[in-house]
């Protein structure tokens, strides 16, 4: 017996941008969120640096006080009603990805210790049969990034570097941040 084309079950995608794209879910800021604006911006390229066309990436990241809008969060009840810190994004033919959102405030890891501001991001795409999840942090927050246990524990320099994304300036401040799934360059990922 001969084994055919993996199906569904064995294996994440191309279907995703069918049922996931919900293009409104890719702007976090559009109800007038407390926070400073940012707009976060990127491609997902494979091992060979090709672009992967058909990704979902959802981000989830506090508010701009460091608070959650979720029942695990004791501050939850503070949060910004404004903002409910999660988005989803679907990659273009170029591999590319949007999201409109505010700067995340700094909010205390499981030790108690404050974190840098970042987004937590998962992507899903064809040929991965669990999501990948990591971090995105900024590169304009040095001195919060310094402290931050998450991205200490990362002690290859080069693999923590992947998770800054850079600044570039303009009416908004955008962030860039791509994620390269496998090979030089790799995005670190997170062990869940």
């Amino acid at each position: 017996m001969t084994a055919g084309p993996a199906t569904a079950s064995q294996t994440v995608g191309p279907f995703f941008s069918i049922a996931l794209s919900r293009p409104a879910w890719q702007n976090l800021a559009s109800a007038g969120p407390e926070g400073e604006r940012i707009d976060i911006e990127g491609r997902v390229l494979d091992g060979a640096g090709a672009p992967v066309p058909d990704a979902v990436l959802e981000i989830w990241q506090a508010d701009a006080r460091g608070r959650y809008a979720h029942p695990d969060d004791p501050r939850s009840a503070d949060c910004d009603p404004g903002f409910i810190g999660f988005g989803r994004a679907s990659t273009g033919a170029d591999g590319s990805y949007a999201f409109a959102t505010i700067r995340p405030g700094r909010c205390a890891g499981a030790d108690g210790r404050l974190q840098a501001p970042h987004v937590a991001l998962s992507v899903f795409a064809r040929g991965l049969l669990r999501r990948l999840v990591t971090r995105i942090y900024f590169s304009d927050e040095a001195a919060a990034n310094s402290d931050d246990a998450v991205l200490a524990s990362i002690r290859d320099p080069a693999a923590r570097s992947t998770l800054i994304a850079s600044r570039e300036d303009g009416p908004v401040p955008r962030f860039r941040f791509d994620v390269i799934l496998q090979g030089a360059g790799e995005t670190a990922f997170l062990d869940l």
